[in-house]
C-alpha cells in the first residue's frame, strides 16, 4: 500500500480486510448465561412479534448490569440485542409504545455510550455487527454465503435485505486504500497514478451497483414494507406514526428522558460517506419534511452530517480525517477539462452517481410502489410507518414523490433525488 503512513486504519476500527466492518466476524450470542435473557428473547423475536407478546416478554426482564461485558465484541453483541429488543418493544403492537422500560433502557444507554452510538437500532446494530458464516474463511462479498443472528421477521428477505450491505461494506473496504492511495498520489503530485487509482474507483463503484441491485433477488417488496420496515422506523419524526414525543427511556424510580432519534439508514453507513467526502460531493440536503407548505429543517448541517452521529466514534472520528486530508476534487480541477485526471475523477463521480440511481430505483419499487399495495389483512389494524404511509398516499392522492416518510423521518424521494443531483454537479467539465 502507498497511502500516507501516519494514517493507521486500527485507529479508526477500519480493516484493511473488511472495512468497517470488525476485522473478526461479530459474535453470534453472548457467551455469559448472565446475558441469555436478552438472547432468549431475541432468538424467538419472529414469533413475539408475530402473536404479540414481545411486550409481555420485556416487561418480565430483569435490569442487567454491564458491569460483566468484556471486549468489544461483547458490547456490540449487547447494542445489538437490545437496539433489537428496543425496536420490537416499541413497534411490536397495535400501537407503538412511547415508553421504554428499565430493563432495556438502562442497559441500552450505558452500552450505547461505550461505544459512542445512540440507543435506538442504527446502520451498526442491523448490518455491521449482525452477520454469520458457516465458513470462517468465506466471501464476505457474497451475500448467499452470509446469514443473520438477529431477525425482527424471521424471513429470508429481511436476511438478504441486511446482507447485501454487509456484503457491499465487505466489496466496498477494497476501495478504502484506494482512495487514501490516491490522495497520497496528489500529495507527491503524481497524476499518472492518481488517474489510475481513480479509474479501478470508478469501475469498484460500478460493481458495488451490480451487487446492490441482486437485492431485488431474494428481498420481496411486500415483506419488507409491510413487515420489516415499520420495525426499522425511528422515534423521530414519528408523529403521523403514533409517536408525537418520541419515547420516554425510563431508568427507574421516576427517573428518564424522551429522546427521538431517526431509524437504521443506510445513510448511516461510513462507506458511503467516505466516497462523498473522498471526491468531495457536499450534501447539503436537511431531510426536512414539508408541513402545511412549509419545510422543516432537520439539521443545520444536512441529513448526512447528522447521520454521522449514528456510527461507531471510530468510524466518525475516520471520516473526520478523511475531511483535513482530502485533496482529489481540488487536484483534478487543477487540471485542464479533458485532461486524464479530470476526466478519471469526474468518470468516479458519475460511477457514484449512477450507483445513486439504482439506490432509488430500489426505493421506490420496495417504498413508493409496495405502499400502494394492500397490506395484508392481519398487518392492517396496526398503527406504524407502513399504514401511515399508506394512508397517507390515499387520502392526498400522492403521486409518486412527496409526503413518504424514510425510517430516519426524511421526506424520502426529494432527499435521495436531491443527494443524487448534488453528487452527479460535482464533476466538472469547463
Amino acid at each position: 500500500m502507498r497511502y500516507t503512513p501516519e494514517v493507521s486504519l486500527d485507529e479508526y476500527g477500519v480493516s484493511l480486510q473488511n472495512g468497517f466492518l470488525p476485522h473478526s466476524p461479530p459474535l453470534k450470542t453472548m457467551e455469559s448465561p448472565y446475558y441469555w435473557p436478552w438472547e432468549h428473547i431475541v432468538s424467538d423475536l419472529p414469533d413475539h412479534i408475530r402473536f404479540r407478546t414481545i411486550r409481555q416478554a420485556v416487561e418480565t426482564l430483569p435490569v442487567l448490569s454491564t458491569s460483566k461485558l468484556q471486549g468489544e465484541p461483547e458490547w456490540r453483541r449487547a447494542y445489538l440485542l437490545l437496539a433489537y429488543l428496543t425496536h420490537a418493544y416499541i413497534w411490536g403492537g397495535e400501537k407503538p409504545k412511547d415508553v421504554l422500560p428499565p430493563a432495556i433502557s438502562s442497559p441500552f444507554l450505558e452500552v450505547s455510550s461505550h461505544l459512542e452510538l445512540p440507543p435506538c437500532a442504527t446502520y451498526a446494530a442491523l448490518n455491521l455487527w449482525n452477520y454469520a458464516t458457516s465458513d470462517p474463511n468465506a466471501d464476505l462479498t457474497d451475500p448467499d454465503l452470509l446469514s443473520v443472528t438477529a431477525s425482527f421477521t424471521g424471513t429470508k428477505d429481511e436476511e438478504w435485505f441486511l446482507m447485501i450491505s454487509v456484503a457491499l461494506e465487505a466489496k466496498g473496504a477494497q476501495l478504502i486504500p484506494l482512495m487514501l492511495d490516491t490522495i497520497h498520489a496528489v500529495s507527491i503530485d503524481d497524476a499518472q497514478l492518481a488517474c489510475d487509482s481513480l479509474l479501478a474507483l470508478s469501475e469498484g463503484l460500478k460493481e458495488l451497483r451490480k451487487l446492490l441491485e441482486r437485492m431485488y433477488e431474494k428481498n420481496r417488496p411486500s415483506v419488507f414494507y409491510h413487515q420489516l420496515r415499520p420495525l426499522l422506523a425511528g422515534s423521530k419524526n414519528m408523529a403521523s406514526a403514533g409517536l408525537p414525543n418520541g419515547v420516554f427511556y425510563d431508568i427507574g424510580d421516576g427517573q428518564g428522558q424522551w429522546h427521538q432519534y431517526s431509524g437504521g439508514s443506510n445513510a448511516q453507513s461510513s462507506l458511503i460517506q467516505t466516497f462523498d467526502i473522498f471526491l468531495g460531493v457536499e450534501h447539503i440536503a436537511t431531510g426536512g419534511m414539508k408541513t402545511n407548505d412549509a419545510v422543516q429543517p432537520r439539521a443545520k448541517n444536512g441529513f448526512m452530517q447528522e447521520m454521522r452521529n449514528y456510527m461507531p466514534g471510530p468510524h466518525r472520528r475516520f471520516l473526520e480525517m478523511l475531511t483535513r486530508v482530502s485533496n482529489v476534487r481540488a487536484y483534478a480541477l487543477s487540471h485542464k477539462a479533458n485532461s486524464p485526471i479530470r476526466d478519471a475523477y469526474n468518470a468516479a463521480v458519475m460511477s457514484l452517481g449512477v450507483f445513486r440511481d439504482s439506490h432509488i430505483q430500489i426505493v421506490t419499487r420496495y417504498i413508493i410502489m409496495a405502499a400502494k399495495a394492500k397490506p395484508p389483512t392481519n398487518e392492517s389494524t396496526q398503527v406504524n410507518l407502513a399504514t401511515s404511509t399508506t394512508t397517507h398516499m390515499r387520502d392526498k392522492n400522492e403521486k409518486l414523490t412527496g409526503g413518504i416518510h424514510g425510517t430516519g423521518g426524511t421526506d424520502l424521494i426529494p432527499f435521495l433525488k436531491q443527494t443524487r443531483d448534488t453528487t452527479k454537479a460535482t464533476a466538472s467539465y469547463d
